[in-house]
Parts: structure tokens; C-alpha cells; sequence
């Protein structure tokens, strides 16, 4: 599976690639209502779906998103659509498919795939194998209208990413996963950045690629993204960060990022041993264009300190993982964060 998957052989072409920006903050700006889920657009407002892939397609997007991020049961009874679970991803990923297959080069088409926003047993009412299950329902759909991977993201429970990988392998597609460090430094179920690669590397043929996406912040992230890329410099590692930090003006929420600052940080992850790169909340097509026009002309330098990526992209947001832990060694600056 792994050896014809398009994500792989791209991956076996090029030294890195770029993934989209944001879908929610693109949408937003669309007109979509906060409370409304995106997925419905899916049917009634695909143009505009289409126009959020092409877009970034433009700013040079080596691998989009499918608009399918709430595209469980679970989420979608919120919007009494959980009976349109399968129809409206394959709707997805055929909008997406779309786009791709009339790029001027090789685009890949992710299937979304975000937390159910249940919580498993023993904290919560879901049991794994219903998970899986419904995990599955979403896949299908997204694997019939033409995705390339399950990506598998924004993640805080193991074992939630452990059934997400289960029925991406059941349906028969290759698959990627992302935690979400957002709590000190880890993800709100205490998952460390380092322990990502293990968490479902033994389902089927193991995930095609791992990381981190969302968070609190570019700095932060990029500080996850040195301790995956420490614990297992040879893995394949995506990081989709955040627009700088999000803040909140009144009632909207402003993120910081600058197209600069963005492309500073697509250096600095290319730098700290990401393969792929892209942008979480946020992150417009001008910022992503920005981030590929210096990733394709960036010279590599080495692997930046956390005090380095503290320095070029501003403080961190949360403690580190490891700053509460016996590491004196590391994360001086860690401690400099507003």
C-alpha cells in the first residue's frame, strides 16, 4: 500500500512539501456562521469550497485538506446531519479531487479527519471498537470521492488516534496523524511530542508520516517539533502550526502572524527536520504563499535551539513539555514566555 501511495512517492521526489493553511478561518471569512458546520458547505456552498482549495493550490499547496474536519457522526448529529455521514465526505473529497486534478503539478487530496469530540472509556461513554467504527463511516466516504490518505488530525487521546489509524487500515487507506501539544507542552490527554511515532506506528503498515498541527502558537510548535524530530531523527514529520497566536480582540479572534513571520517559521521547521509544512488557524493563502516562496529558496542552516526559534518567532505560549520534567540542559529560554 505504502510503496503506490501518491503521498509516498511524492515524498520520495522532493525533500519537503508544503501543506495547506486553514479551512475554519478561510471559511469564516466566507461568511460561514459561527455554530454552523463547515461540512454542510460541502453541499450547499461547494463553489466556495472549491475556491478555498484553489487557492492554495495558487500559493503553491503540495497537499490539501478536505473541508471534512467534523465529519464523524458524533460532530455531525450536532447538526442533525449524522445520517449524511458518508455522502458528505465523499462530497468532500470530490470537490478536492477536483481542484488537484487540474493543478498544474502533482497535488495530493488528505482526507480530514479530526477528533469525534467524544471522549473513550474509561473517562467517557465511547468504546473503542465504536470509534473505529465510526471512524470508518467517515473514511469510506472520504476514500469514494477520490482522497489519497486518511490525515488523521488535531488529536489528544492515544488511543483515539490508535482507532482513527485502525479504520483508515480497515478501509483500505494509508494514513498520517498529528497531535495537538496544547497543554504545557503535551496534548490535554498527556501525550508527549517525543511519544507520537509509537502511538500507532504497529497498525497496519504504520503511518506514512506524524506530527503536530494547531496549538497555541508557531514558537510552540516548532519546540514540539524538536523533540519529534530528536526522538526519531529519521521519521517523517509533518508540522502545521498555528498563525502565529491567536488572540482575542472583542469578540473575534486575531492571530499574529505576519506572511514574514510564517516564512521564518516554514525555515525554522525545515531547518528542525520537518518533511512537511503547512499552516493550522490562521494561516491565509497570502501566508502560505509567502512560506513557499521561502522554503524553495531557503538554504539549509542547523538544527535551531529552542532559544533560536524563541528569538526569530517571539516567546512561547505555553510551557514545554519537558520544563517541568529534569532537563536542565535544555529550554533555557523556555521560561521567557509572556
Amino acid at each position: 500500500m505504502t510503496a503506490t501511495n501518491p503521498l509516498a512517492q511524492l515524498l520520495a521526489e522532493k525533500p519537503f512539501l508544503l501543506a495547506d493553511g486553514a479551512t475554519g478561518t478561510s471559511l469564516f471569512a466566507m461568511g460561514l456562521e459561527a455554530g454552523e458546520a463547515p461540512e454542510l458547505w460541502n453541499e450547499a456552498k461547494p463553489e466556495n469550497i472549491t475556491k478555498l482549495h484553489q487557492d492554495f493550490v495558487d500559493a503553491g499547496a503540495d497537499i490539501i485538506l478536505t473541508n471534512t474536519f467534523g465529519g464523524t457522526r458524533h460532530r455531525l448529529k450536532l447538526h442533525h446531519a449524522q445520517d449524511r455521514v458518508f455522502e458528505l465526505n465523499r462530497k468532500a473529497a470530490e470537490i478536492a479531487r477536483a481542484v488537484a486534478d487540474k493543478a498544474p503539478r502533482k497535488v495530493i487530496v488528505a482526507g480530514s479527519v479530526g477528533p469525534t469530540g467524544e471522549l473513550l472509556i474509561p473517562l467517557g461513554a465511547l468504546t473503542y471498537d465504536d470509534a473505529v467504527a465510526a471512524f470508518a463511516e467517515q473514511i469510506e466516504g472520504l476514500k469514494a470521492g477520490g482522497a489519497d490518505v486518511a490525515w488523521i488530525e488535531t488529536m489528544s487521546s492515544p488511543e483515539e488516534i490508535r482507532a482513527a489509524a485502525e479504520a483508515a487500515t480497515k478501509t483500505g487507506m494509508p494514513f498520517v496523524y498529528t497531535g495537538s501539544f496544547d497543554t504545557a507542552g503535551k496534548t490535554m490527554m498527556g501525550l508527549h511530542p517525543k511519544d507520537i511515532h509509537g502511538v500507532a506506528g504497529d497498525i497496519g503498515s504504520g503511518p506514512l508520516a506524524v506530527g503536530a498541527n494547531c496549538g497555541v502558537g508557531a514558537s510552540d510548535i516548532l519546540s514540539s517539533l524538536l523533540d519529534m524530530t530528536g526522538a526519531n531523527p529519521s521519521a517523517t514529520v509533518v508540522v502545521k502550526g498555528n498563525c502565529g497566536i491567536p488572540e482575542y480582540r472583542g469578540a473575534e479572534i486575531y492571530y499574529s502572524g505576519t506572511p514574514p513571520l510564517m516564512a521564518e517559521y516554514a525555515r525554522l521547521a525545515r531547518d528542525a527536520g520537518a518533511r512537511i509544512i503547512g499552516g493550522c488557524c490562521g494561516t491565509s493563502c497570502e501566508h502560505l504563499a509567502a512560506m513557499r516562496v521561502a522554503l524553495d529558496a531557503h538554504e539549509p542552516r542547523e538544527r535551531p535551539s529552542l532559544e533560536t526559534i524563541i528569538e526569530k518567532i517571539g516567546p512561547l505560549r505555553n510551557k514545554t513539555a519537558d520544563e517541568s520534567a529534569a532537563a536542565p540542559a535544555r529550554e533555557r529560554g523556555g521560561r521567557r514566555r509572556s
